[in-house]
């Protein structure tokens, strides 16, 4: 299992939170399935504050199923009380089963009524053993995407494949990066991005330099921020402190003094 906290900028007061892998079957419409369970005590609001993958997410909890569309900026989620959620990462070629165009759901939230996923996700998450219900709700949840995307073509796997090369690839810095490495056109993966993600593919690259950046500014405290810069393709400090300013809304170091006050 993947415990990674990339893409939460505050771990250390996050309520147990489980990424699970998706099962080898759905693995060309999921990348992943998330978890988080808390139980919050009264009068009290725990903030979980993301800058989230450059994706779509499908996500259940007691009271309904929401498709998120990509993120581009930071996000947050008030918990209280007690509850849970259970999250699939969409790949690119599961994106057109729920929505024609991903771009018009950014930094936003719909409302889906899919009682048949919602009902087996709940009951799952009733059960007793919590390794268990987390199990099976990503089993029934797995089963219910291939009711419900029972194949998909060549071209969506080339999106997914455009999106896995641009997170995974540290190299690739530029738009023609990919597209050499892809062998197709700038043109085609601006078109596959837009179908398939809602977002271009110079904003997918941008969103994992900076999610790599901040994961590595709160994990390497004595790093200097020139060389976190300079790891992860910025021209220098100044380049990538303006990152953190337009779309996370801070600076590098305010960001290290902040984490630092959360983890005391």
């Amino acid at each position: 299992m993947d415990t990674s906290f990339k893409g939460i900028l505050y771990p250390a007061r996050l309520p147990t939170f489980h990424r699970m892998p998706a099962p080898e079957e759905v693995s060309h419409l999921v990348s992943w399935f998330w978890i988080p369970e808390w139980d919050i005590a009264p009068g009290r609001t725990s903030r979980q504050q993301l800058l989230a993958f450059a994706a779509c997410n499908l996500v259940v909890q007691a009271h309904g199923v929401e498709l998120s569309g990509p993120a581009t900026r930071v996000s947050h989620q008030d918990l209280t009380g007690r509850g849970w959620a259970v999250g699939a990462l969409l790949r690119p070629a599961a994106v057109p089963s729920f929505t024609h165009d991903p771009a018009e759901l950014r930094d936003t939230q719909l409302p889906l009524g899919l009682p048949g996923l919602l009902d087996p996700v709940v009951q799952a998450m009733g059960g007793r053993d919590p390794d268990q219900r987390r199990k099976n709700a990503v089993a029934v949840f797995s089963q219910w995407l291939l009711d419900r995307i029972p194949e998909v073509g060549p071209e969506a796997l080339v999106a997914n494949a455009m999106a896995e090369l641009i997170a995974a690839s540290a190299d690739v810095v530029q738009v023609d990066d990919a597209a050499q490495q892809l062998a197709v056109s700038t043109r085609t993966l601006q078109r596959l991005a837009k179908k398939y993600v809602g977002l271009s593919p110079s904003a997918l690259i941008r969103r994992r330099r900076l999610q790599e950046a901040a994961e590595r500014s709160r994990t390497h405290p004595g790093l200097g921020l020139a060389e976190v810069a300079a790891e992860f393709g910025y021209a220098d400090q100044a380049h990538l402190a303006n990152d953190f300013q337009r779309f996370l809304g801070f600076t590098p170091s305010s960001y290290r003094r902040a984490v630092g006050e959360r983890e005391l």
